[in-house]
């Protein structure tokens, strides 16, 4: 019997270890001391500690990752999402040790993991890509320069960055002079590269993606696209599948030159490459996520798979034989972010131990969990508790089902975004598909904290 080591955390440990058990794989759960008892640990096979709770030495520790994989003769090892999922030098070290890391090949990874490498690559390859600065940036005078030859509003973006880390939106030059070195510095720590490159900001812009799965066998399918719009501080909040209110020309030729970048970069298992929609119909490719995503089961919802399991098997080298007409999505999907953190309190987070929790149920609805009752919310990790998952025959459906799947959720012993994110599913800018990716920060905070005045 095969051995996945799952190198992760919290919900998407989870995740992997149920869909491994699905195969009949046994898992080994790897964990910091301060996860110890965490759900992953309970569910795995097998669960060994790594390390302190700092993430650099325990689930960014590669050679205490690669330890357990020998020690407890793992064949596989899955990233999940953060941690390592794209660093190529942990894929490399994993092929070296004999492992199948579940995932790209370490040289798309190099190539994807750099922003300003996958930029050029694209504008070479003469796919659409958002204005911006040919290189990397190093110092706030040429950042001036080429703000000025662009046109403000522009991005200050970590060349390594990634999960929302290292982006500021700068309105115009002493905006600029202020956030170029924190974006900087945010990405050195982050990242461990301040590398920054400069892109123009398009207001009212939407963020679409789209689902892409490669075998190793030169197949290439999409799996449709997904709306991630909903964002606070570049987090994304809400996303569904599959993107509403776009012309299906549109939609197609997004979906297309999603295809089209895949097969450019020799991409081979699960990924995510993302676009920013302008309100006249222009599309522009943004940047590849190596891994899957955590608003992955919106897509396994209309389409009726497992994107874990494909992951897997494209691992080990099975055949996609699918044609891409046969591939067709069923309804509409919604997933919610539950969050550990008051929006109340400017999203202020709320650690705790959850003392009770109660989860909403029914046709449609899924539940991805990483805790359960008496568990711990660290404040050393993501804040995320859970995520919900209604599926509905059609967008209006779908956003019923979620907004009463909501109501049912109570979960005692510490703040979460529950409420929050059903006000926004029964705000009219939503439902009626007027949102951008400031939406939220400029539109409707303001908007639910009146109606809790």
């Amino acid at each position: 019997m095969s051995t996945v080591l799952v190198a992760n955390r919290g919900e998407i440990a989870v995740r992997i270890i149920r869909t491994c058990r699905k195969l009949g794989l046994k898992t080994v759960a790897v964990f910091s001391e301060n996860d110890e008892h965490g759900m992953p640990a309970r569910l795995a096979d097998v669960s060994v500690c790594i390390g302190p709770r700092q993430a650099e030495k325990s689930y960014l520790n590669i050679d205490s990752i690669l330890a357990a994989a020998k020690a407890f003769k793992a064949d596989m090892v899955h990233p999940g999402v953060g941690f390592l999922s794209e660093n190529d030098a942990f894929a490399e070290a994993c092929a070296e040790a004999g492992l199948r890391f579940i995932g790209p090949d370490p040289e798309t990874m190099r190539l994807l993991g750099d922003k300003q490498t996958a930029r050029k690559t694209m504008i070479e390859n003469g796919f659409p890509v958002v204005p911006g600065s040919e290189g990397t940036v190093g110092s706030l005078k040429d950042a001036l320069a080429i703000a000025r030859e662009i046109g403000f509003p522009v991005m200050i973006k970590a060349a390594k960055g990634g999960g929302g880390k290292g982006i500021r939106v700068v309105g115009d030059a002493a905006a600029l002079e202020k956030e170029f070195a924190l974006v900087r510095r945010e990405a050195e720590l982050a990242f461990g590269d301040g590398s920054v490159y400069l892109e123009a900001y398009l207001p009212e812009a939407r963020h679409i993606e789209v689902q892409i799965l490669a075998d190793m066998h030169g197949n290439v399918l999409h799996l449709g696209t997904r709306e991630c719009t909903l964002q606070r501080k570049n987090q994304k909040l809400l996303e569904e599948a599959p993107a509403a209110n776009v012309e299906p020309a549109i939609l197609e030729a997004i979906q297309q030159t999603a295809v089209d970048i895949a097969r450019c970069v020799g991409y081979k298992n699960a990924g995510t490459i993302e676009f920013l929609l302008a309100p006249d119909g222009r599309f522009f490719f943004m940047e590849m996520n190596a891994r899957i995503q955590v608003e992955h089961p919106v897509t396994e919802s209309i389409y009726g798979l497992d994107l874990v399991k494909a992951q897997i098997q494209v691992a080990m080298g099975h055949h996609m034989a699918v044609p891409q007409e046969q591939i067709v999505a069923h309804g509409h999907a919604i997933e919610c972010r539950i969050n550990a953190e008051d929006p109340a309190e400017n999203f202020r987070p709320s650690p705790g131990v959850i003392k009770s929790m109660t989860l909403p149920g029914g046709s449609g609805v899924r539940i991805d969990a990483g805790y359960a009752a008496g568990d711990e919310i660290s404040p050393f990790y993501d804040s995320m508790v859970l995520k919900l998952i209604c599926t509905g025959d059609d967008r209006d459906e779908a956003i019923r089902l979620c907004s009463g799947a909501l109501s049912e959720l109570s979960i005692e012993g510490i703040s979460h975004n529950a409420a929050f994110a059903r006000a926004m599913l029964a705000d009219p800018d939503f439902q009626s598909g007027r949102v951008h990716t400031r939406w939220i920060e400029q539109v409707f905070i303001p908007r639910y904290l009146r109606g809790q005045q």
